[in-house]
């Protein structure tokens, strides 16, 4: 072999030496690249998990706030509602005693209407 040859021979092998080291290096990123894209992954799922939470959490503060005022006003509302039935009983109570003498003088006396 002359020394052109072996030279070029050489050349080919330190090429194909760092095909491969380039090819390991590319296999090593693919790697690492695929590892970080599941932790990534992870995290998102993660911080999805945690926002759900915080977003039910929150929801049920909300209810419960909504629940506290409507019995609030139902609470009121029943307050107002009772004074009114007591208010009407007292005036029924009223007309009654006012008109009680002359209703037992009208039920006697047709009673006693032969």
């Amino acid at each position: 072999m002359s020394s052109a040859s072996v030279m070029a021979e050489s050349k080919v092998s330190t090429t194909i030496k760092s095909l491969r080291r380039l090819e390991d290096d590319l296999d090593s990123l693919n790697g690492r690249v695929g590892g970080m894209k599941r932790q990534l992954a992870a995290k998102a799922q993660s911080q999805i998990e945690s926002l759900t939470e915080k977003t039910r959490e929150m929801a049920a503060q909300e209810a419960d706030v909504i629940i506290s005022k409507s019995k609030a006003e139902a609470g009121a509302e029943s307050e107002r509602i009772t004074a009114a039935g007591e208010a009407r009983l007292s005036e029924v109570k009223s007309a009654v005693d006012a008109h009680f003498e002359s209703a037992v003088d009208d039920v006697v006396s047709t009673i006693l209407r032969p």
